[in-house]
């Protein structure tokens, strides 16, 4: 209990984050919600879905052309999960991405968001899919499970039905390796059929196999 507590109540680790991932994808932004503490976070989970003003006017001044995909990390419920797992599978990812010659805006490290604030961010980048990873609700046992969700034509409004979830991203459930393939064919299929959510199944083979 005392481990899923701290997990909820952890921090982003920005620096550690930006340093382990500027090799593979240096272009980076630095985003808040319209939270300002993390007990605000936990009662008011609707400003965690939505950018502050701040940070909302610093993406709409970009010019930029459309990409293929934007790369989001949120704290969400467990910073600590996404301080350990998010560089590590991004690392096997990105690359992967490159060589099929997909686009990346940004990556953009957000504090203080939940799920639903991936899509604004997208939006504003002009990115055809979105991906972002967060810390989920820590258990009793894993207070350190990170999130995946992807959507495809992401906006603002959009529900949970229009995204796919790949969770327990972790050494002791779904490891690096393991996560970044299974993120990389729902990525692949999203693009091929032009949707995600509940129309995509996950027909992928059993990791392993």
């Amino acid at each position: 209990h005392a481990q899923a507590r701290d997990a909820v109540c952890s921090a982003l680790d920005e620096l550690n984050i930006s340093e382990d991932l500027q090799k593979i994808h240096p272009e980076m932004r630095f985003l808040k919600s319209r939270i300002t503490n993390r007990q605000q976070y936990l009662q008011r989970p609707d400003w965690g879905r939505r950018l502050s003003d701040e940070s909302r006017e610093m993406l709409e001044t970009e010019v930029r052309e459309p990409a293929d995909l934007c790369i989001v990390i949120a704290d969400g419920l467990s910073a600590q999960a996404v301080n350990q797992h998010a560089a590590p599978v991004l690392s096997k990812l990105i690359p992967t991405l490159r060589e099929r010659n997909w686009t990346l805006a940004p990556l953009c490290v957000v504090e203080q968001g939940r799920v639903a604030i991936a899509d604004e961010i997208a939006f504003l980048l002009k990115a055809e899919a979105v991906l972002i990873l967060i810390g989920e609700r820590p258990g009793l046992s894993s207070p350190d499970s990170m999130g995946a969700y992807l959507t495809f034509r992401p906006r603002p409004g959009l529900t949970d039905e229009s995204r796919n979830c790949v969770s327990n991203i972790r050494p002791a459930g779904l490891d690096y390796g393991q996560a970044a393939e299974k993120l990389f064919y729902l990525l692949m299929q999203m693009k091929a059929r032009q949707l995600s959510g509940v129309n995509l199944k996950d027909e992928s083979p059993l990791l392993g196999e």
